[in-house]
């Protein structure tokens, strides 16, 4: 039996934590579950601290050619994510490593320091084709680890040297110690940055992304940011049925007068072992909408809570799926955010010290 879970019980909560549990990965042939052995004896109540383990890649750039997305390339500079949103759909990855998408996910992290290593290495490649690299796409870049590790401030460093085309998709605050940086690329049309809000209710926010800035202050780092010249989006993500969506409207036009200059949504997507993390949770947090959450997800999957399908899976089908498209949409035109960014610039790319001509060697 191969123990995931550091002998953290399975369904046992901790402060500041989103997941309610430690389940074993769907990889793993046995489970933990805890259960009341009916002695009254106290148990001593572990801390779920965070750990971080250094991973030295071979590469870093990540391909992808999903049609329902944006970007066919991206960077991942670390595996977990301390933020701990309960919704996030990139907890099943952390089975790849041999962890539970529960906990672990959010204490059990990898770090990747060769990063910025590796994409100047992967730029300079003759065969190397430009287009926009994604940061951000599975989990925060700018998670609270990143103020030790600095890999973003490294990686951004190598993409401005080399004229590199970047969007950034983050609610970390982070982000703000590299205005510098952001604003010169802004200047050179370089970059683009998502700010996700999920909800402007701080309490909710709290337990749904107990270690994210609060949504007040998110909304600040548009206006910073924007300030500076970095075009940003507000991201929707996700829409939240039953819980979030009676936002959608406020969301969007307090982000707009931010600074906001477009804008995106997903609906909510509970993969594989995400399903049961939120289900805990809302019995826990939402018992009373539980029933309601889930039944909008099924209205929206054939009868199921997820599918995978490209199309589907990021907006759902169906009268509520249409009803909430056609929402957003309005709100986003009456907010003024009903249009998308410029293009970045993908011409003015090249290696140091060979400026825009053919290297022989």
């Amino acid at each position: 039996m191969t123990d995931t879970s550091r002998n953290l019980p399975h369904n046992l909560h901790r402060p500041g934590r989103a997941a309610r549990s430690n389940a074993s990965n769907r990889f793993e042939p046995y489970h933990r579950e805890r259960l009341d052995d009916n002695w009254d004896i106290a148990e001593e109540r572990q801390v779920a601290r965070t750990t971080v383990q250094e991973e030295f890649a071979r590469t870093i750039l990540s391909r992808n050619t999903s049609p329902d997305v944006p970007f066919d390339r991206s960077i991942n500079p670390y595996r977990g994510c301390e933020h701990g949103c309960i919704y996030c759909f990139a907890r099943p990855t952390h089975a790849y490593l041999g962890y539970s998408p529960g906990l672990d996910f959010e204490t059990r992290l990898v770090a990747r320091p060769n990063a910025a290593d590796l994409l100047a290495k992967e730029l300079r490649n003759p065969r190397y084709r430009v287009a926009p690299i994604a940061l951000g796409t599975n989990t925060d870049p700018y998670q609270p680890i990143e103020k030790r590790y600095r890999l973003m401030r490294k990686l951004l460093a190598v993409l401005d040297d080399h004229d590199h085309p970047v969007t950034i998709t983050t609610k970390g605050s982070l982000i703000e110690r590299d205005i510098d940086v952001l604003s010169e690329l802004a200047r050179r049309n370089l970059v683009h940055v998502g700010i996700s809000i999920t909800s402007l209710d701080a309490r909710l926010s709290r337990t749904l992304e107990p270690r994210a800035p609060a949504p007040a202050k998110r909304l600040q780092m548009i206006e910073k940011l924007s300030k500076s010249g970095v075009p940003v989006r507000v991201m929707l993500a996700p829409v939240m049925p039953g819980l979030t969506d009676h936002e959608i409207e406020t969301i969007l036009a307090q982000s707009a007068r931010a600074g906001a200059r477009a804008a995106s949504w997903i609906m909510l997507r509970l993969p594989l072992e995400v399903e049961a993390l939120m289900q805990e949770w809302l019995n826990h947090h939402q018992p009373a909408k539980a029933h309601k959450v889930m039944a909008r997800l099924r209205e929206m999957h054939d009868g199921q809570t997820y599918r995978s399908d490209f199309g589907m899976r990021m907006r759902g089908q169906g009268p509520y799926a249409q009803m909430i498209a056609h929402r957003v949409a309005l709100a986003m035109k009456s907010s003024g955010l009903d249009h998308d960014l410029p293009n970045l610039d993908c011409n003015a790319f090249q290696v140091p010290g060979r400026g825009h001509q053919l290297s022989l060697f």
